[in-house]
This record gives C-alpha cells, structure tokens and sequence, in this order.
C-alpha cells in the first residue's frame, strides 16, 4: 500500500478524470419524518452533487453488482430449433465513489461467496471487474458498530481510499490503476505531520461509536442457545416484510422465475433478490415450508451471518452498518438481538 497526500481543491481533478466512465455516489434524496437528510446512491454527474460528508445511505451500492431484479437469459423458438441470449451485464465500466469501509468490505465478502468458489457467479463477476472503487472515511451513526465487527477500515477491495485532513487528503493507494490515475494530480509524500493528522482523525472517529456489540464466543453461544425462547419473542416482533435484505449490503439469496410468452415462441428468465423472512422462502414443490414461522426464519438468518458464514469463511457476514435496524419496521436491531441471545432473555418485547 502507497500513501500520498493532495489538496482537497484537486478532488475536482481526480473526479473529472474518473468522468469518463459512469461515476455513482451518495446524493441527497429527500428528508426523513424525523427531518435527517436521506442519502442514497446514485449516478452524478457533477461533483457538486457528491455528498462525500453522508452519514449512510439507505441503500449500499450492492445493487449495481447484484440488482433486485436481473434478466439471466432469454429464449427464442425459431423455425428450425431455438436460441439462448445471455447478457452478463459487465459491458459498461463503473465508478463507485465515496464508499464507506463497512461497504467496500461487504463486497470482499460477496467475492468470496460469489466469485471464491468452484461455480462462480458470473453475472456478478463480469459487473465485479469492471468497477474502479474510491473509498471515504466515515462519521460512526448511532446504528452502526462496524467497529465491533472488525470491518471499520480497509485493506483490500478498492483502488484508492480517502481520508480528509482539513485542506488536504491522504491517499491509500490499493491498486496500480489508482496508481497511475493519481499521477495526474499534485501528490506529495506524506510527512510526520500528515501521519499524526490521519491517526487522529482515526482516533476521533472511533470514539464516536456508541452502539456494542460483543462478537466474543458468538458462535459457540449461537450454538448453546439454538433453542433459546429468545428467538420466539423476537420472531413474533418481526413482520416478515424482508425490509432488512433489501439494505443489507451481503444479503445474496435469490429466486429464479420463467416468463413464457403468450404465444410460446420466447421466454425471459429473471433472478431476483430475495430474504429469508419472507413467508415462503422455505416452501418447496408440494406445499410444504420448512420454517412456516417467523421465528424460525429470524433465528436462521442471524444464524446465517454469523454462525455458518464463520464455520465457512472465518468471518462473519455482517458489516455492523446498521441498515437493517435502523429500517426495520419492528425496531429489531442486531445489537439488541445479540445481547440477549448472550443473557438469554428479551427486554420490553
């Protein structure tokens, strides 16, 4: 890894010469009840719509490599046999800019599940190589304990990683095609000054976090308490509605559906992003469901972020970025959830 250190003025610069491709970062996209500002990712066009100072967007910018809804192939009945369009989607090239380190290390996650294994995913692959990613330090919400999860900061998985330091930013260089991008621009090497800058944003930055969570022994605890009667008072709180997948930056279960044409010559097939809660997840040809209650479907997808995803990959698949609570429709958070499957009881359920 390269450090360098530019002014903030030749943000600017860097921006244009990303420009050339298609660039998506956070934009302001309307107000909340509560009257926070709601940031979301987006394409932008100009630099001054960048909100590099968000908070956290609703969404993470997943769903430019895994959208909610994805056209896999097509079928065409000819004359004399049949054909099969398939269109990876990896044509165009994309600028993620301004992703936070909980975001950019939910992706190195999804690469291993997605791309680490012996049948990759290709459509996630193909839009994967493609994408040039610029990191931006962050400013810790309430909700979010990436801290706790280990995932508060960068080694890998982006081209470059921004850290402002009042006029200036200093540069972590991950990759030779950020390498040769930045020697466009006004770089110098950091000095003793800049490094003692830097760790106190750092300093100031993790001091911020107020939300805990202890992942000590979590999956042995996971473990002892499968059949704890905290999974039943926390399934009969939650709705069902799947609100958590939909944020969440790892979640990658999906369903598959055929569309035949009205006159049997064609047909579409589409995968689309689904969530273990829902109702039906589990239900198989015949009727019958292997987990017909929310409980139950709670209690696996939590067993899935961070029991079977650690026996798998050694890490959990939860970033901390606190998506899922803070739009859950029943107030179900990760952090509350955790601590009492560890002291086995609920509190005001």
């Amino acid at each position: 890894m390269i450090f360098k250190v530019f002014a903030a003025q030749e943000l600017g610069r860097l921006f244009e010469l990303l420009a050339v491709n298609m660039i998506v970062g956070p934009v302001k996209k309307g107000g909340a009840a509560d009257g926070r500002v709601l940031y979301d990712f987006a394409p932008v066009y100009d630099l001054a719509d960048l909100c590099l100072d968000f908070d956290q967007t609703i969404h993470s910018a997943k769903k430019y490599l895994l959208p909610y809804v994805e056209e896999t192939c097509s079928f065409k009945l000819e004359e004399v046999g049949w054909e099969k369009e398939v269109d990876y989607g990896g044509n165009q090239p994309l600028v993620l800019f301004g992703l936070h380190a909980c975001d950019i290390n939910a992706l190195n996650k999804l690469d291993k599940v997605l791309l680490a294994q012996p049948y990759p995913n290709q459509f996630y692959g193909a839009k994967r190589a493609g994408i040039f990613i610029v990191g931006h330090s962050c400013q810790p919400t309430p909700a979010c304990f990436c801290h706790a999860m280990g995932t508060d900061s960068v080694l890998h998985g982006c081209d470059l990683f921004l850290t402002p330091l009042g006029d200036d930013y200093f540069v972590e260089i991950m990759s030779s095609r950020a390498f040769h991008i930045l020697e466009n621009l006004n770089l110098r090497e950091p000095g003793r000054d800049d490094h003692r800058r830097f760790q106190g944003v750092v300093e100031q930055r993790k001091s911020l976090f107020t939300a805990e969570v202890d992942t000590s022994d979590l999956t042995k605890i996971l473990d002892m308490e499968f059949d704890s009667a905290v999974w039943a008072q926390w399934g009969d709180r939650c709705l069902s509605c799947g609100t958590c997948a939909q944020v969440c930056p790892t979640c990658y279960c999906y369903g598959v559906e055929e569309v035949v044409a009205m006159d049997m010559k064609g047909a579409d097939k589409f995968r689309q992003l689904y969530s273990c809660n829902l109702l039906d997840f589990a239900q198989v040809a015949g009727g019958h469901n292997f987990r017909p209650e929310s409980r139950s479907r709670l209690k696996y997808r939590y067993y899935h972020k961070h029991r079977g995803f650690v026996e798998a990959f050694e890490e959990a698949l939860c970033v901390g970025c606190g998506r899922c609570g803070t739009n859950c429709l029943a107030d179900i958070t990760v952090p509350e959830v955790i601590a009492s499957v560890r002291r086995g009881e609920v509190d005001d359920v």
